[in-house]
């Protein structure tokens, strides 16, 4: 008996075949990953100091989902979130109102009207609630000088 070590031509090129159309498959591959990279890159920064009162309401909310922030811990940032004119004494929608705010200003001010009101449980959640923010605007923009 004798035994063909010699391969076959026919064989050969099927492999070459299969490698080639591994590599287009890795180009295709390394393609779509660049492209997810560059399009997560351009996400929208966090800047708490001018932000609408629907953005930090969805940024709560992606907290939330996300298991940053219990229920508990939004309650200040749902606060903030509120627009409730004098006059009026109902909120102003939030899909209705573009104006961006400063919100460590307005965390700052509740601080001061808890404080006033001799309420130190609500000026600790909104210092928290500041702490938070500022650890947050630092993962997207420099960190400020703290309120």
């Amino acid at each position: 008996m004798k035994i063909n070590i010699e391969s076959s031509h026919t064989y050969n090129t099927q492999h070459i075949g299969a490698v080639e159309a591994l590599d287009t498959n890795a180009i295709s591959f390394s393609s779509a990953l660049s492209t997810a990279i560059a399009d997560s890159s351009t996400t929208k920064q966090i800047d708490f100091h001018n932000m609408t009162r629907k953005d930090m309401a969805e940024w709560t909310n992606s907290q939330i989902r996300s298991g940053d922030m219990s229920f508990e811990e939004s309650i200040p940032f749902r606060l903030m979130s509120l627009k409730i004119p004098l006059e009026e004494g109902q909120t102003i929608a939030m899909s209705t109102d573009p104006s961006p705010m400063d919100f460590f200003e307005r965390a700052s001010s509740s601080i001061e009207f808890a404080r006033s009101s001799n309420d130190p449980a609500l000026a600790k959640k909104m210092q928290a609630a500041i702490d938070k923010m500022y650890r947050h605007q630092g993962q997207a923009t420099n960190i400020n000088a703290h309120v």
